[in-house]
């Protein structure tokens, strides 16, 4: 059978869908064909075999065709077999639905049925509620009776009869409204108005709770009991729950905060520390009694005494944020509310006390005063008394200041120092402050020590503006106080009272340059007391020094025999100034005075005219250093500090024979007063008389050859004050200032 004839014996299958894989598969069988075939008949002594080749390929063919059409026969019979089973199962639904119509029938049927008998039904439901009613009548009549008794039991504060009737009330209620079906009488209808009666007869025992713990507790439990008891009482009908458990509960924190906290006993402003005083006394009282009395007549769940202590706190506090929400505070307010807060209120006599039990749990209570609360109240009271401060600061100055102009001389003290109360009084008003503030806390006591300083220093700039309107009135003549120099001698004192006590206003644990400004006001206070005084010493012997030096001076010690005289006069009054400033003022007199010689001496009012004069005005250097010194030291100055050894060092310079050795005594001038200038020395060799032109230029280099003298290691400074005439250019070096 030829191979067209097997094709028309194959049955045609119905064309199947195009697959990609199939497709694909396809064309990877055709490739590999071909590389097989190409790789077998690639040589040609392979091409004899070609008829095996082909014939082995026909078997294998027939037998895969032989394989398919057993799986497809397999696969048909299969399919015969479930066209079969469906038959059957559509056969077996059909006749299910066809006994469900039948059923569906029948019970339409019954429902119609039913509907004839609603009505019976409705009868029998109303015989029973007409039987149950006809139980319940005598009972129903009696009920606006018990209601019109239970509202006389609560009228006469019998709660817990007034709740027992309630409750009858409310079972019968209750026994009525099953059978009914529901069904609410009017008989009933007073139950609602009668149950919140009673619901605020309850609230209002317990929002005066402590005046019944005293006086009628038993009235007390009975409203607790009736808000226990109806707590735990579930009602059949569906009502919502009347909550007096919780009612009672707002109503004692109600009433205690509404006894000491009610919007109109809020203190007007200057009456806080009174009720303060008053809450000092009441609280605690109102714990006792809450802990003695009202704690009994509760459960223990409800902690009276805890309850007691957070709503009294709770109050409070929300009172104090009320007052500080209002106008600003005074600043005895501001401090006696802070320190009740921080202090007293915690306490041993209030919260703090021993007799409070752990019961009450103030450990757990809010901060009275928020943190914002006391920095509000400390720069309240700052800011206030700081104000006041500086008024009385003010008053002590002014009065200082009056007695300055008085007759008689400023007072003394039991060791004869020139005395005045305004010191002590300006550190009792600044140190009373801080003291009173470390009452309250250490913030507070900081501020306020800030405080202190800081209106310290104002007062010393205004004490020392004071003190120039004084010299300059009494400089320009248009006051003419009897007793000048005294009183600033005594404000001296003033200082160095002030000087010496200041470090009581020292923060503790604040750093040590906490008082520097304060220190430095007083160091120039000090320094423009002295400079005031000098600068009246002055006024008296620069008329004496005009003369000096001359001829006369040469001749006769009259001139400064009369400085001495008016120098000690003029300083006897130092006697009545405290160490260390007598002795400041000892030295800058002393210095004063030399200076004024030097300034003198410079003027070149004298030329000596031979040797036997350059002697004598040496000698006189002498003499008048000798004169000083002794002066000084008969007035209490220490040798080691006076400046008059300088004439002595001048006296050196006029009394040299030769003037050739200038130059080194110059420099031994220099390397004693650094600050000695060409112009001071021009001036010396002035004096002298004797000194060219060469032996000047030579003396004058000797101030710039050599070591230079260091600052630290010379005198206080003299020629550097003491101005000089400016010498002939013929006189200055090439390159000296002058040049």
């Amino acid at each position: 059978m030829d191979s067209a004839t097997k094709d028309e014996m194959q049955p045609s299958l119905p064309p199947g869908p195009e697959w990609p894989e199939q497709e694909r598969a396809e064309r990877l069988a055709r490739g590999a064909a071909l590389k097989w075939a190409s790789g077998i008949f690639y040589r040609p002594e392979q091409l004899a075999r070609l008829g095996q080749y082909r014939s082995r390929e026909v078997q294998r063919t027939c037998s895969l065709e032989a394989r398919i059409k057993s799986v497809v026969q397999s696969y048909l019979e299969g399919v015969k077999t479930g066209v079969w089973q469906l038959a059957q199962a559509s056969e077996a639904v059909q006749g299910a639905r066809e006994a469900l119509g039948q059923a569906h029938r029948l019970l339409q049927g019954a429902a119609e049925a039913t509907q004839t008998l609603r009505p019976l039904r409705e009868q029998v439901v109303q015989h029973k509620q007409l039987q149950v009613l006809s139980q319940l009548l005598p009972r129903l009549w009696a009920v606006p009776a018990a209601v019109a008794h239970a509202r006389s039991l609560i009228d006469a504060r019998q709660l817990l009869e007034a709740y027992v009737c309630l409750r009858e009330l409310e079972q019968l209620q209750e026994e009525t409204w099953a059978p009914l079906g529901g069904l609410e009488l009017a008989v009933f209808e007073g139950l609602g108005p009668l149950a919140e009666a009673l619901g605020q007869a309850v609230e209002a025992a317990a929002g005066a709770a402590g005046r019944l713990a005293r006086e009628d507790p038993a009235q007390l439990v009975a409203a607790v009991r009736v808000a226990e008891v109806d707590a735990g009482y579930t009602a059949s009908l569906e009502l919502a729950p009347r909550g007096w458990r919780q009612r009672c509960l707002q109503a004692l924190q109600q009433g205690l905060d509404r006894t000491h906290f009610g919007t109109p006993l809020l203190p007007e402003p200057g009456a806080l520390a009174g009720w303060l005083e008053a809450l000092r006394v009441a609280l605690p009282a109102e714990l006792a009694i809450a802990e003695a009395l009202v704690a009994p007549c509760c459960p223990p769940h409800y902690k009276v005494v805890q309850l007691w202590a957070h709503t009294l706190h709770s109050g409070l506090r929300r009172c104090l944020q009320q007052l500080l929400g209002g106008p600003e505070l005074g600043a005895a307010d501001a401090f006696t509310l802070l320190h009740w807060a921080l202090h007293v209120y915690l306490g041993p006599e209030m919260m703090g006390s021993l007799e409070l039990g752990p019961e009450a749990d103030v450990s757990q209570l809010e901060p009275l005063l928020t943190p914002e609360n006391i920095e509000q109240l400390e720069a309240t009271f700052v800011a206030q008394i700081q104000a006041n401060v500086a008024q009385w600061l003010q008053k002590a100055l002014d009065g200082e200041v009056a007695e300055w102009n008085r007759e008689q001389e400023p007072g003394t003290d039991s060791s004869g120092f020139y005395h005045s109360p305004m010191p002590a009084i300006v550190l009792q008003i600044l140190e009373e402050n801080i003291r009173v503030s470390s009452l309250v806390s250490e913030s507070l006591q900081q501020r306020v020590q800030g405080m202190a300083l800081s209106e310290l220093g104002t007062f010393l700039r205004s004490f020392s503006d004071a003190l120039i309107r004084f010299s300059r009135d009494h400089a320009r003549g248009e006051a003419m106080p009897p007793h000048y120099v005294p009183y600033l001698l005594a404000t001296l004192n003033h200082q160095s009272a002030l000087s010496s006590s200041v470090s009581v206003l020292q923060p503790d644990g604040a750093a040590s340059g906490a008082l520097a400004p304060v220190e430095t006001a007083l160091d120039e206070l000090q320094r423009r007391i002295c400079r005031l005084v000098l600068e009246a010493l002055l006024a008296e012997l620069q008329p004496l020094f005009a003369a000096l030096p001359s001829r006369r001076w040469l001749s006769s010690p009259e001139l400064l025999d009369d400085v001495c005289e008016r120098t000690a006069r003029f300083c006897q009054d130092f006697r009545r100034v405290r160490n260390p400033a007598a002795q400041l003022l000892l030295a800058e007199a002393e210095r004063t005075v030399v200076l004024q010689y030097l300034r003198a001496l410079m003027q070149g009012r004298l030329v000596c005219r031979g040797a036997d004069e350059r002697t004598q005005a040496a000698e006189r250097l002498q003499q008048d250093a000798a004169q000083l010194r002794e002066l000084f030291l008969g007035l209490g100055l220490e040798e080691s500090v006076q400046c008059a050894p300088v004439l002595l060092a001048l006296r050196d310079l006029l009394n040299l024979r030769d003037p050739m050795l200038l130059g080194l005594e110059v420099a031994g001038l220099r390397q004693k007063f650094p600050d000695v200038s060409e112009d001071h020395v021009s001036a010396l060799l002035d004096l002298r008389g004797d000194v060219s032109r060469e032996q000047r230029l030579a003396a004058l280099s000797s101030l710039q050859v050599g070591p230079q003298p260091s600052p630290s290691a010379g005198r206080r400074a003299l020629f550097s004050l003491v101005p000089a005439p400016a010498p002939a250019l013929s006189s200055c070096l090439p390159s000296g200032p002058c040049a």
